[in-house]
């Protein structure tokens, strides 16, 4: 199997059971440039799957790009729902404003630019409610601080999602010097050394490669 047979299943799975996969969105985030990393349309209909399933009402996000996945995440928590979302780049976030807007879900999307790191801090200061689940997918340097973060802001029975850990199969590599794969690692020990936490990775493969998200679950264990 090659990746384009993996494109060409992702283009069926649109086509049968995801739908158009918010494709305007995508076009405007090439339209202006920004890097095609968001996930796929499948994998954004799981998310919004994930987030309606756990009747999620509260999301946090890390990582906005253009708002894809925010997009996804939007129409799950419903009317009276809201997701927070960080963006670092301000020319990313106002792409995803008007995508958001456009969709017409921006009136439940909260985006907050600057590095995430700054923001978690400050967001916590606020003491919000519990967020029902955090997705995260930024800078993978990072995601070991993100869920640090993210267990702080969730509650017993909340979920958190890390994409991208998988990296082409090199987590499985302990000698990797690779930055993302290192971090991925560090990740998943941190969630397998954590009593609060529940895990594990679903592998898998599409029209953006082979890769993968974390899935975890908050406990009330101390």
């Amino acid at each position: 199997m090659t990746t384009s047979d993996w494109a060409e299943v992702d283009r069926y799975l649109v086509d049968s059971l995801v739908g158009d996969g918010d494709s305007p969105t995508l076009a405007a985030n090439a339209a202006a440039g920004l890097p095609a990393i968001d996930v796929s349309p499948p994998q954004g209909k799981f998310l919004y799957l994930i987030a309606k399933s756990a009747r999620a009402r509260r999301v946090l996000e890390i990582g906005t790009l253009g708002g894809y996945s925010t997009t996804w995440l939007a129409r799950a928590v419903g009317k009276e729902g809201q997701v927070v979302t960080f963006e670092y780049e301000p020319e990313h976030a106002e792409v995803a404003r008007a995508n958001l807007d456009r969709a017409g879900v921006g009136d439940r999307v909260d985006i907050r630019i600057g590095a995430a790191l700054d923001n978690l801090p400050v967001l916590a200061g606020e003491h919000p409610e519990p967020f029902d689940l955090v997705f995260i997918d930024a800078d993978k340097a990072n995601n070991a601080n993100y869920v640090r973060w993210a267990l702080k802001l969730t509650r017993p029975g909340s979920v958190i999602i890390v994409d991208n850990v998988v990296r082409n199969g090199g987590i499985a590599n302990a000698d990797s010097t690779d930055a993302a794969v290192r971090a991925s690692r560090e990740v998943i020990e941190l969630i397998a050394a954590e009593p609060r936490l529940d895990g594990t990775v679903l592998q898998t493969v599409g029209g953006k490669g082979w890769d993968g998200f974390l899935y975890a679950l908050v406990s009330d264990q101390d």
